[in-house]
C-alpha cells in the first residue's frame, strides 16, 4: 500500500541521517591560538525534516508512541506533496515549564527543561529573541540535544518582555542596564537554588552571560558564547542602533527593522537575495519577530547601547570559555578580539564557514563535535545509544586529533591518530 511505501522510504531517508554533516578543516594558529573552520552542514528538506524532527522528539522523555503517530501522519502528506516541508516547530510541546521571577528590575520568565537535579546550563538570547527563536534549531538537532538534555537542566532566561505571548512593558518602568541584567540571572539562580552554573548565549546575551560570569565568577562552570560582544559599541554599531531604535519607536516592528534584524542574525545566504529566495528559517525568524513588542525590544537594544567595555577584565575569567563565530557576522571582529583578551589555558574559538552571527539556528549541526569536546572536560559525555554516529567525537571514524587543541580546551587528552574516510 501507499502507507507502507511511505514507511520504506522513511527508512531510506533515516539511514541518510547517519552520514556526516559536515567536514572540518584546521586554519592553524591564528594569534596564538588554534582557530578551526567547519563547512556549511547538509540541510534537511521533506522527510529528511520529518525524520529529523521525529528523533528529535523521541530524545525528550516526555515524547510517547502517540505523539510520534500523530506528527509522522500530519508532515507526511505535506512532504509527499512538492519535496519539502515547513516545520512550524513552535507548536511543539517538549515539556518545558515557565516560571515566573520577580527580580529587583521586573519580572524575568525562566522556562526550565529536564531533571532540576541535573547540573544546570542556563541560556539567554540576543535582541528581539526568545528561546523559541534562538535555540529551538540546537535543540532541534538530536544529537546536540542528547548530548545536552542527558548531561543538563535548561533554563532558558528571556529578557524583560521577550518571552512568549509578552504585553509591553509599562513606559514608566526603568529601562535596565547591562549589569542590572546580569544582577537578574544572579536572582534568577537563587530563586531556583543553583550553585556554579553552565551558561550558552548568543551576541546580547552572550555579552550579559560573560558580564555575569566576570561579576560573580563563583557561580559560572563555563561559558559557550555564540558570536560575543566584549568592548562598547563602535560609531557604526551605535549609529546602526539609534535607527533601529527611532523606527521601533516611530513605526514599531516594521519591514525595515526586520531588514535590519535578519542582517544581524544570518548570512546572505540565509536571507536571500535576487537570485536565491529567502529560506525557511529567515522566513520562520521574521514571523516570530512579529510577536516581539517593540517597546521591550528598543528597552534591550538601549541596555546594550549603552554597555561598557569588559575586555580589561577578561583574563579574569578562569571558566573554561568556549566561543562559536560566524564568518560572516557583523561582529566577527569582536569575537576574534574576545578571544584573544581571555586566558590562552581556558578559550577555544571556532569559526563556522558561510554563517552569521546565529550559529544555533543557521547552523547548529557545526557546534556539536566542539561541544562533545568542551564538556567531556567536564566528565559530561552523550548516552551511548548516540555514540555511533559518524559525527561524535566519541566514533573512531571521525577522530580527528587535530579539530581542539586540548590545551586550549584544558583537557588533557592523549592524542588519537586515526584515518578518516573521504
Amino acid at each position: 500500500t501507499a502507507k507502507n511505501l511511505n514507511r520504506e522510504r522513511i527508512n531510506e531517508e533515516k539511514k541518510k541521517l547517519k552520514i556526516g554533516y559536515f567536514s572540518r578543516e584546521v586554519l592553524g594558529e591564528r594569534r596564538n591560538r588554534f582557530v578551526y573552520k567547519l563547512n556549511k552542514p547538509k540541510t534537511f528538506r521533506g522527510r529528511e525534516r520529518k525524520e529529523l524532527l521525529l528523533l528529535s522528539l523521541r530524545v525528550n522523555n516526555k515524547t510517547t508512541a502517540t505523539a510520534k503517530a500523530e506528527t509522522e501522519e500530519l508532515l507526511l502528506p505535506m512532504a509527499e506533496s512538492n519535496g519539502s516541508v515547513s516545520v512550524d516547530v513552535g507548536t511543539i510541546y517538549l515539556g518545558g515549564k515557565e516560571h515566573r521571577v520577580k527580580t529587583a528590575c521586573g519580572v524575568v520568565s525562566v522556562i526550565v527543561y529536564g531533571d532540576r537535579e541535573k547540573p544546570a546550563l542556563i541560556t539567554y538570547p540576543d535582541l528581539a529573541l526568545n528561546h523559541m527563536s534562538c535555540f529551538q534549531g540546537l535543540f532541534f538537532c538530536p544529537e546536540a540535544a542528547s548530548l545536552l538534555l542527558h548531561n543538563f537542566c535548561i533554563y532558558h532566561i528571556s529578557p524583560p518582555g521577550h518571552e512568549l505571548g509578552a504585553g509591553p512593558i509599562f513606559p514608566n518602568d526603568s529601562v535596565p542596564s547591562a549589569d542590572d541584567l546580569a544582577d537578574q540571572i544572579l536572582e534568577v539562580l537563587n530563586f531556583f537554588g543553583l550553585g556554579a552554573v553552565m551558561c550558552m548565549g548568543v551576541t546580547a546575551g552572550a555579552y550579559i552571560l560573560a558580564l555575569f560570569a566576570m561579576k560573580h565568577r563563583e557561580r559560572v562552570a563555563g561559558l559557550i558564547l555564540v558570536s560575543p560582544l566584549c568592548k562598547a559599541p563602535s560609531w557604526s554599531e551605535w549609529f546602526y542602533n539609534r535607527v533601529v531604535s527611532n523606527l521601533l519607536y516611530f513605526y514599531g516592528m516594521c519591514g525595515v527593522v526586520k531588514e535590519f534584524l535578519l542582517q544581524r542574525y544570518f548570512s546572505k545566504e540565509v536571507r536571500g537575495n535576487v537570485e536565491l529566495p529567502e529560506s525557511d528559517i529567515a522566513q520562520a525568524c521574521r514571523r516570530l519577530l512579529d510577536e516581539r513588542q517593540s517597546v521591550n525590544v528598543m528597552r534591550f537594544l538601549d541596555a546594550i547601547d549603552r554597555r561598557p567595555d569588559i575586555s580589561s577584565g577578561l583574563k579574569k575569567l578562569k571558566c573554561r570559555t568556549l566561543i562559536f563565530i560566524g564568518d560572516q557576522s557583523p561582529f566577527y571582529s569582536e569575537a576574534v578580539h574576545m578571544a584573544a583578551n581571555l586566558d590562552r589555558g581556558y578559550c577555544a574559538l571556532v569559526e563556522v564557514q558561510a554563517c552569521g552571527s546565529m550559529v544555533t539556528e543557521e547552523q547548529p549541526h557545526a557546534m556539536l563535535v566542539p561541544m562533545e569536546y568542551f564538556l567531556m572536560g567536564y566528565g559530561l559525555y552523550r548516552p551511548s545509544c548516540f555514540t555511533e554516529s559518524p559525527r561524535s567525537p566519541l566514533s573512531p571514524s571521525c577522530i580527528s586529533p587535530e579539530l581542539l587543541s586540548p590545551e586550549s580546551m584544558g583537557l588533557k587528552l592523549k592524542p588519537i591518530k586515526t584515518r578518516v574516510s573521504a
